[in-house]
């Protein structure tokens, strides 16, 4: 986020500027770990949570004394990670059904639980089963995780898919290629769902399921023959080569590219629920845009999407950080509000809470924004929420244009590839300083890339900064059109362009990778009698190693294991003491050679490191252990995961 100062205030503005985070006080005897949240009609909030429970929160707004109340009006339910209010009674999805809740005596306490659509279980951890979400012709929405077995596995009937839900209870299939579909729902009339980086997912992203859609991971396609499935794809038809999804996709029918790609790390790790603005501005100048929550890093994004060529595509861009846990689900209030429902148990987020629930809430003020991008046949369109200044605006040093993909192949996550810096051939600002059309060399742009544009150097006319410098546009189509009349480039343009090579101007250079001597995976020559002690370490749910503080004799030799037993990609790093924090800084900061290089910053505070490992894998590291005596650290350096994954390697005599 850039330093945005504001003129009247002669300080540095922030997000919380613009948009304040409230959170909700929670009675010490309520596990509040947020599955799903309603708005009800008359003021109240309705809270599901994973512990089971059903809560109705009365001044959810705290308006008053400021005190919400809390009374249970459901529990003994299966870790239930969806709710929906519908006038006399609630839906709520658990683990193996829909059930109905019912306060028939209006005591304020369900005394009914109906199930009203159920479906097979194998008991795996993995099967979570979110819903059910409303369509605007009355169906429902609900989506089924895949099982976990060191892979993505549809044990049960249905895991894996989309279906839809009607007023009788009855289940459809409309979608499959679904790994851990957490958000769902509807905007402009279509069915789209988020998606979690992990094995066939290279990053999280965002996509358009009409009915019959696959959406990528094959797991789903053991019940494509079923009768009432309307897939056709085998799982036998799906290549596993490593190239770009979008590449797969136009020679296998049935395959659907993401609408939108939230580049790992760059944007989050984990997205979750998203919510289509409708509040007619009540929640700042974003109407009609989505905001998309990320369990991992604690956060919300922001899409801005079109349609070219009968194709949803578009851009995500940071929104607000700062939230006390992981984001599950988003709704508004009456007030044009956000209720953020959170939440970290098994799902670790950079937000230090276990569970909570917060309002964001517009301070009115507007903030300095890239607003839009769309596409353009020889470049992009960029817009903005505040008129710029033209002499920035118009500079080709004010930007940097870069694109990049990811492989599509069963592996868990993939590195960036194909990355290629883009020349700016001219610059047109709008007069009315709202927006800037970015001219690039049109055969640079390739489809299904992600185009990354930063406008580190632009003012507004007013002279603050971006408040976010970045926005991501995922290019599935070229939009048609009259392209840009080179005339009208803005003088700075076209001079700049003339003695000027703008790759150099990417803002997204790593830094180089580690001496490989901090990573021997073979024991060396010269140990002929071995290590002197071995340890190993592993995994345990919630971001952390089992093993919190090993100890090893200075100077000795030491054969250290770790062993990745989780269902996501850590590394191990071993660190001077008190270091782990800024290495797990530098890692987050290392832009789009982070995946390719280990995330292992090249600073001298790291000693030892493993790579980058896959879930169910392991790695052996042989080093020397240092000569002085210390509380050294190690730490998992994966974008998120620094903050709480760590321990203390301690150098005894």
């Amino acid at each position: 986020m850039a330093a945005h100062i504001s003129p009247a205030q002669n300080r540095p503005m922030t997000e919380d500027d613009y948009y304040r985070i409230i959170t909700m006080p929670i009675p010490e005897n309520i596990e509040m770990e947020i599955g799903g949240l309603s708005v009800l009609p008359d003021g109240r909030l309705a809270a599901s949570t994973r512990r089971g429970e059903v809560w109705m929160i009365g001044n959810p707004y705290m308006k008053g004394n400021g005190r919400p109340t809390f009374k249970r009006f459901a529990h003994g339910l299966h870790e239930p990670l969806g709710l929906l209010y519908r006038g006399d009674h609630f839906l709520i999805t658990q683990r193996g059904e829909v059930t109905k809740l019912v306060d028939t005596d209006q005591d304020g306490v369900a005394d009914v639980y109906d199930s009203f659509a159920r479906w097979p279980l194998s008991g795996n951890y993995h099967q979570y089963s979110y819903g059910p979400v409303p369509l605007p012709d009355g169906e429902m929405i609900v989506t089924l995780n895949l099982d976990w077995i060191g892979r993505g596995a549809s044990q049960s009937k249905w895991r894996g898919w989309m279906l839809k839900l009607d007023s009788q209870g009855k289940l459809t299939p409309w979608a499959t290629g679904l790994r851990s579909p957490a958000g769902f729902g509807v905007f402009k009339g279509d069915i789209f769902y988020t998606e979690n980086q992990g094995d066939w997912v290279g990053s999280g992203r965002m996509t358009h399921l009409a009915k019959g859609d696959f959406a990528g991971n094959p797991a789903g396609l053991r019940w494509s023959g079923e009768e009432g499935s309307p897939v056709k794809l085998r799982p036998e038809d799906v290549p596993d080569t490593g190239e770009p999804l979008y590449d797969v996709a136009q020679r296998t029918p049935g395959i659907k590219p993401p609408a939108v790609w939230f580049p790992h790390t760059l944007m989050g790790i984990s997205t979750s629920d998203f919510k289509e603005d409708t509040t007619a501005g009540a929640f700042g100048p974003f109407a009609g845009q989505m905001f998309v929550g990320d369990q991992g890093h604690s956060k919300i994004m922001r899409v801005d999407m079109e349609i070219v060529n009968g194709v949803w595509q578009g851009a995500c861009f940071p929104f607000r950080e700062g939230f006390q846990s992981g984001l599950i689900r988003m709704v508004w209030g009456l007030d044009g509000s956000m209720f953020v429902g959170q939440t970290s148990r098994g799902w670790s987020a950079t937000g230090k809470s276990p569970f909570g629930i917060q309002r964001l809430v517009w301070t009115g003020q507007t903030p300095f924004e890239i607003k839009t991008i769309r596409s353009q046949p020889d470049g992009f369109d960029v817009t903005f929420t505040l008129p710029v200044d033209a002499a920035t605006a118009g500079d080709p040093a004010s930007y940097a244009v870069n694109s990049f993909t990811y492989k599509y192949h069963h592996t868990y996550g993939s590195p960036i590839i194909n990355a290629e810096p883009m020349t700016i051939k001219g610059i047109i600002v709008a007069a009315d300083g709202l927006s800037a059309r970015l001219v690039l060399d049109e055969t640079k742009l390739r489809k299904g890339y992600i185009h990354e544009i930063k406008a580190e150097g632009i003012k507004s006319a007013n002279g603050l900064p971006l408040l976010h410098t970045t926005g991501y546009y995922t290019l599935n189509e070229i939009a048609s059109g009259s392209k840009a009349d080179a005339a009208r480039f803005t003088a700075s343009s076209r001079a700049g362009m003339s003695g000027m090579d703008h790759s150099q101007h990417t803002a997204t250079e790593a830094m180089p990778m580690a001496a490989s001597a901090k990573r021997v995976t073979t024991q060396p020559a010269t140990w002929t009698n071995g290590p002197d002690q071995v340890i190993t370490i592993g995994t345990k749910p919630g971001l952390k190693f089992d093993l919190a503080e090993v100890r090893v004799k200075a100077g000795s030799k030491v054969k250290f294991i770790f062993n990745n037993n989780d269902d996501m990609l850590h590394n191990c790093v071993i660190t001077l003491p008190g270091a782990a924090n800024t290495v797990g800084e530098a890692a987050l900061n290392m832009g789009l050679k982070g995946a390719e290089l280990n995330y292992i910053p090249d600073r001298n505070e790291v000693l030892f490191h493993t790579g980058l490992m896959q879930p169910e894998s392991s790695e052996a590291l042989y080093f020397v252990a240092p000569a002085k005596t210390g509380d050294y650290q190690y730490v998992c350096t994966f974008p998120g995961h620094h903050t709480l994954m760590q321990g203390k390697m301690k150098v005894v005599k």
